[in-house]
This record gives C-alpha cells, sequence and structure tokens, in this order.
C-alpha cells in the first residue's frame, strides 16, 4: 500500500502500537498519541540540525502554545503507524507551528490529523525569547509545503473545530 500524506516531503516516523498504550475502551489512549507526536518533532528537529544537545548548549528551546487534534480512527494493539510532521508556519523569531499526519502502515487510513504551535523558550528564565540563528534556520518552513499547505481546503486545515 502507498501512504498518501495531505502534504508533500515529510519526515516520518514509525511506531508499533504496544500492549501498555490500550486502555480500558481497547484501543489507544488518547494521551499515548502525544508522546508519539513529541517524540517524532523531536527527531524531525535532530535531522533538521537541532538535537536536543544543541538546544541546551543554546539555552533555548521550543515549547508548546497550543495543540489541536483530530482523532479520525482507533488505533489498536500492535498496529504499525507512519507519524508525519511538518514545519507549516514560522515567524522566524519566535513562533513556529508543525502539522502532523498519523496513518496505519498497512491499510494506509488516516488515524490522527493534529497541529502544535510552539513558541521558543528560554531555558533559564521560562520567558518566551528570539530564535537563535539555528532556529530561524532549522524551523523555516519548506516553500512546497507551504504552497501545498495553503492549497488544502479551508476545512482540512481547520484542525481542532468541531464541524457542527
Amino acid at each position: 500500500m502507498s501512504l498518501s500524506y495531505r502534504l508533500p516531503e515529510p519526515y516520518v516516523g514509525q511506531h508499533r502500537v504496544t500492549l501498555d498504550e490500550i486502555d480500558e475502551y481497547e484501543h489507544v489512549n488518547n494521551a499515548c498519541y502525544l508522546r508519539w507526536l513529541d517524540r517524532v518533532a523531536w527527531e524531525h528537529s535532530k535531522a533538521l540540525g537541532i538535537s536536543l544537545t544543541d538546544c541546551l548548549r543554546l539555552r533555548r528551546g521550543m515549547a508548546v502554545r497550543h495543540t489541536r487534534l483530530d482523532y479520525l480512527q482507533a488505533a489498536l494493539l500492535n498496529d504499525h503507524l507512519m507519524i508525519a510532521t511538518w514545519i507549516v508556519a514560522s515567524d522566524g523569531r519566535l513562533r513556529c507551528s508543525r502539522r502532523f499526519e498519523v496513518v496505519h502502515a498497512v491499510s494506509g487510513i488516516r488515524m490522527l490529523e493534529a497541529e502544535i504551535d510552539f513558541f521558543c523558550l528560554n531555558l533559564d528564565t521560562g520567558k518566551p525569547a528570539r530564535f537563535p540563528s539555528e532556529f530561524s534556520q532549522a524551523y523555516a518552513p519548506d516553500s512546497r509545503v507551504l504552497t501545498a499547505y495553503e492549497q488544502l481546503d479551508i476545512a482540512l486545515r481547520q484542525i481542532g473545530q468541531w464541524r457542527r
């Protein structure tokens, strides 16, 4: 099965659902998805040239400001999932946003879509701080991603808004 993502050039991590992620309803507990997104965001940042070691050296990190999730399909024990992410916005100074998709590796079914807004945090003061130059470069969105994101139907960009 060929996997289809809404945006081009994803960074993709993989995950196999484990027993400790299954809740009383016999599907993955919703809190587990956040851990997966966080892990893939860190992997992607490292691939972009910003590791945890770099953040500690620079005394800057990216902190979550806002999270929007649409749970589309329940993941089950032993499901093999592909977790894609992209930088879809950055002001180059303080903030950036990531888009995520969790797709079932066998069926190609989209399980979750999410967007998380981040801000740069001074690790010494706990206050917002300007991006160091390394962050400005690493977290600049790919122009192909931006173009595709802007062309998405508005309903697909409104993650976390219940369509009544």
